[in-house]
């Protein structure tokens, strides 16, 4: 572990809560932009950062240090995500929806591209964005840490406590089944 993670973890647990804030700083970026990929939506993402910080220092004393002191938060915030993406299960949204959630406008910002171009490029992004979401919460977190976060399936393995073997296996599965989505997306719309 981080011995600068270790030192204000020891802070905070003799007493002093702004130590805290110093974990908080260092990582709110890097889980809040993992989040907004797990869960498509910016207000959730944030509102997910917020109650895994919370829930980290409310068990602080839990943690034993066998693993990085990220992994440990990361593992409070995927549970969080997990729990709220089950109680959210609604209907699709529709393409305004989604726009309106996640804050993105399609937007080609060369002047001398086709409008066109711009549209369809936003509606790819909604198919697969749509098809992300509809997989497992395993299978859409170890493709988010894999393709979008880089991460080598080692560190997957470490943040979600499950052998290299699975990750690899969920990475394989989650892969496919996105690629038929996308298929049977793409040949709805022919």
């Amino acid at each position: 572990m981080n011995t600068d993670d270790q030192q204000l973890i020891d802070r905070c647990r003799a007493g002093d809560v702004e130590a805290f804030g110093g974990l908080v700083t260092r990582y709110q970026d890097r889980l809040y932009g993992t989040l907004v990929r797990m869960l498509g939506s910016t207000h959730e993402a944030s509102d997910v950062a917020q109650d895994a910080f919370v829930l980290a220092f409310q068990k602080l004393d839990t943690f034993r240090g066998d693993s990085a002191f990220y992994s440990w938060l990361f593992r409070i915030a995927y549970n969080a995500a997990a729990s709220r993406r089950r109680k959210r299960r609604i209907a699709r949204t529709s393409v305004e929806a989604t726009r309106e959630q996640t804050g993105q406008e399609p937007a080609d910002q060369r002047p001398s591209a086709d409008p066109s171009h711009a549209l369809q490029s936003q509606e790819r992004s909604d198919l697969v964005r749509q098809a992300l979401d509809e997989l497992a919460d395993d299978h859409r977190a170890v493709l988010v840490m894999k393709e979008m976060e880089n991460l080598r399936y080692e560190q997957i393995a470490e943040l979600l406590g499950c052998p290299v073997g699975t990750v690899r296996s969920r990475i394989h599965r989650a892969r496919n089944e996105l690629r038929e989505k996308l298929n049977r997306a793409l040949k709805a719309e022919q």
